[in-house]
């Protein structure tokens, strides 16, 4: 949880100052509203670092379990809807996407683990 809060945190910084060119990294066309789309969903994933990150630090058993089933929605569905973004498939898309498949396939392992140690 903690690694996902990181690198949440670090695309957040990157979707914040550097709309552009993150929308260029995934071959999206140029625009103002799509540069202040980017950094709206910016602003959501600050506020979902932040969860992570305490949640990770100071939460019950139970919050991070739940938050690990949360997480591992979220970041398969992240990873797919890279994938199905509406522009040619560049060396940053697979990469995000693979991210995503990865987080999720963390909090996957994670939880299997803890169902058979119980």
């Amino acid at each position: 949880m903690l690694l996902g809060g990181i690198t949440f945190g670090l695309s957040a910084l990157a979707l914040l100052f550097a709309p552009e060119l993150f929308g260029q990294l995934l071959a999206l066309p140029t625009s103002n509203e799509l540069s202040w789309s980017l950094r709206m969903i910016a602003v959501t994933l600050v506020a979902l670092t932040g969860n992570m990150l305490v949640t990770s630090r100071v939460g019950t058993d139970q919050a991070v379990l739940w938050a690990a089933r949360v997480m591992l929605v979220g970041a398969f569905t992240l990873g797919v809807l890279t994938l199905l973004i509406p522009a040619t498939f560049t060396w940053f898309t697979i990469l995000y996407a693979l991210v995503g498949f990865g987080f999720s396939f963390g909090y996957a392992v994670f939880l299997i683990q803890i169902a058979r140690g119980k």
